[in-house]
């Protein structure tokens, strides 16, 4: 099929009654592209402090409700080191912008890190152009910051704190410093319409993302969106297949907020342009308490949760990696 990569023609795209085309396209794609491999990556929550206050996370400043924690850097190594034995080959460190942990901190860190052979992705929020680079000289190969709507009155009205051209720039500040950069939005944000997905989609290439996550809204009962319904996981689908035909060599991760909402579509997205599933290492002792949405978790056992996901993929008829 010809893709019409224009904002008008993605719109149009989304909205068709029968998408079924669309989805065969992005899975030959992802075939052709990158092959069947799915990358299975370790997350890591080492902190839920966090001086934003983005209107529908329940890690934002404002929550007086959010118990929060911190990690050692011991443990954050330990943890690292756990996944990398149980078969995990990248390790991302995700927080909120918790100013506790400087690029001098975390920078010790992924160098401790990386001597395990683990590759090491960041999604820590926004910098200065020198704490990245002091990030990417340690060793960081990955960074994640997700630009959440290219709308930018949308984003001002979610985003107290902070600007979408702010973002952006951020986004390419990474991705001139060699990093591998990703971004990605959410699918059910108040306001939003078809054209506005379309403009998301095309602003991560416009970036040159090599990785994509893109998912469902899911209220938080401790935010002001609470009482809005979550975002539609079709939509979500048709986006991450619109991803892959205009990235077809990024890496694009079935959601864990997919997986919440409806655990089948979360499986269904592999056959829709998806090549990569992530499942958190966070200690018991903490793992609740990363709350960025609601989401029932169990117990951590790194090891058996590993071995659950590889089982999975093969089902699937792809190859765990």
């Amino acid at each position: 099929m010809t893709l019409n990569d224009t904002v008008s023609g993605l719109a149009g795209l989304l909205a068709l009654q029968d998408f079924s085309p669309v989805y065969r396209e992005a899975d030959r794609v992802r075939r052709e592209a990158v092959g069947d491999v799915v990358h299975i990556r370790a997350i890591l929550e080492f902190s839920n402090h966090c001086r934003r206050q983005c209107r529908y996370c329940g890690l934002n400043s404002r929550n007086a409700a959010c118990d929060r924690y911190r990690m050692t850097p011991e443990e954050m190594v330990d943890s690292a080191r756990a996944a990398w034995e149980a078969g995990y080959k990248t390790i991302v460190l995700q927080s909120g912008e918790d100013p506790f942990f400087t690029s001098a901190l975390l920078g010790e860190i992924i160098r401790e890190i990386k001597r395990t052979g683990l590759a090491v992705t960041v999604s820590c929020g926004e910098m200065p152009r020198e704490d990245y680079a002091h990030l990417r000289a340690c060793g960081a190969d990955r960074y994640l910051l997700k630009h959440e709507t290219a709308d930018p009155v949308l984003y001002d009205s979610l985003h107290p704190c902070g600007t979408l051209s702010e973002r952006i720039a951020c986004l390419k500040t990474l991705k001139a410093l060699g990093f591998e950069t990703g971004s990605g939005f959410m699918i059910g944000l108040p306001g939003q319409t078809n054209e506005t997905v379309a403009r998301d989609l095309l602003l991560l290439r416009e970036i040159g993302c090599d990785m994509a996550g893109i998912g469902p809204f899911i209220p938080h009962p401790d935010t002001p969106l609470r009482d809005l319904p979550h975002g539609s996981t079709e939509l979500t689908k048709r986006a991450v297949a619109l991803a892959r035909l205009l990235l077809p060599k990024a890496n694009l991760p079935a959601t864990t907020s997919l997986g919440v909402i409806d655990g089948k579509e979360k499986n269904d997205v592999f056959s829709c342009g998806a090549n990569v599933i992530m499942r958190k290492v966070t200690p018991d002792a903490y793992k609740q308490k990363y709350e960025i949405y609601p989401a029932a978790l169990g117990h951590t056992d790194i090891k058996a949760e590993r071995a659950e996901l590889e089982n999975m993929i093969r089902g699937l008829g792809k190859i765990p990696q």
